[in-house]
């Protein structure tokens, strides 16, 4: 499998993930997205020992699209001081089964994590262990069955975007995890959901440029490709570069 590379300097990398893949190793013994990460390195750069990859936030194994890695511990510290400020901005498309009742909008709940089953579900507020989960959102286009979404979420929270979504009636396409009835195989008949992280937009680490980069959705996208849905990649300056 090779390494998708939308941005590359001597601090970041950032890739485009493919739905099914690890971000991370786990009990599994999986190939994941860190290996691949770091076998890229290793033959780019000729470096006969270890490499730095640094995972700074993931993406569920079934969700396609950008993620960020560290290419030095410095990078790692200050990016992952910016994802627990809630200072990145994060964009996902996905396809839902049925309607959005709404055009846009944003929905607050609660969210408890059974770590066990590692599930996740919307609890009363003050629940004990409960987390506070804010997600904005706006219809991108109405299908006979489905219905795509811009998703902007403003809390990071496990599983957020398909609880938040389910608890509504409105379950993700090919997410059986949480109440889809559908199921969505991509083209190499590997099972995964209609979520994609579209875009991600941070503060580089060492420059304190605002970076934003942009995956487009996949060929196996399951509703026709719109305008909204094609991805751009850019850069831009802060007026005032802030302290990091």
């Amino acid at each position: 499998m090779n390494l998708d590379v939308l941005y590359e300097d001597n601090h970041c990398l950032v890739v485009n993930k493919p739905a099914g893949l690890l971000a991370q190793g786990d009990v599994t013994g999986d190939l994941s997205l860190v290996d691949l990460a770091s076998s890229y390195l290793k033959t780019k750069y000729q470096k006969p020992g270890n490499v730095y990859v640094g995972l700074v936030h993931r993406l569920d194994r079934p969700t396609s699209g950008v993620v960020l890695l560290a290419k030095t511990s410095k990078a790692a510290s200050r990016l992952s001081a910016q994802f627990r400020a809630g200072s990145v901005e994060k964009i996902y498309h996905a396809v839902i089964d049925g309607s959005c009742p709404e055009d846009s909008g944003e929905w607050n709940d609660t969210l408890w994590k059974d770590e066990e089953r590692n599930v996740v579900r919307v609890v009363p507020p003050n629940t004990p262990g409960g987390q506070e989960a804010r997600l904005a959102f706006q219809v991108l286009g109405r299908f006979p069955r489905t219905t795509q979404l811009e998703l902007r979420p403003i809390t990071g929270r496990s599983h957020q975007i398909r609880v938040q979504l389910a608890a509504r009636g409105c379950p993700i396409v090919g997410d059986r995890k949480y109440g889809a009835v559908s199921t969505l195989r991509m083209s190499d008949d590997r099972p995964r959901i209609a979520l994609h992280a579209q875009k991600l937009t941070f503060t580089h680490p060492t420059r304190g440029e605002v970076i934003s980069i942009a995956a487009p959705v996949p060929r196996d996208w399951p509703v026709p490709v719109t305008e909204a849905s094609q991805a751009t990649t850019g850069s831009s300056t802060p007026e005032a570069p802030p302290t990091l």
